[in-house]
């Protein structure tokens, strides 16, 4: 299970990097998406993939008796969630208003634009 998803943290990696380096702004908005989903399965699988209770020592315990989940990667999942959404809202407003200004998604028309101002 464990190469699979190591090989799905590669995948993501690739076709995002590649989807970043196009020329559309579309593109690079899916790039950053894939990329974002890569980092955040990466974390999960540092911190190993295991079924276990959460972690939560009984009373009468001094350690862990049996497997527990490691809440830490877990959390910082969610962080990189939300920090990841927050981008991806941002960054489809600004292509959306870029769109509306420049008529075009090409990056080297916009650049083109750019110059002739």
């Amino acid at each position: 299970m464990e190469i699979l998803l190591a090989v799905m943290v590669g995948i993501l990696y690739g076709t995002g990097i590649y989807m970043m380096l196009r020329r559309s702004m579309v593109k690079l908005i899916i790039g950053i998406i894939l990329l974002g989903n890569g980092a955040n399965l990466l974390i999960f699988l540092l911190g190993r993939i295991t079924k276990g209770a959460p972690p939560i020592i009984p009373g009468d315990a001094k350690v862990f008796v049996e497997a527990f989940a490691d809440p830490v990667p877990q959390a910082l999942i969610l962080t990189a969630i939300v920090i990841s959404f927050g981008l991806q809202s941002f960054a489809i407003v600004l292509v959306k208003r870029a769109h509306t200004v420049v008529r075009t998604d090409d990056l080297d028309e916009m650049n083109a634009t750019d110059e002739d101002s």
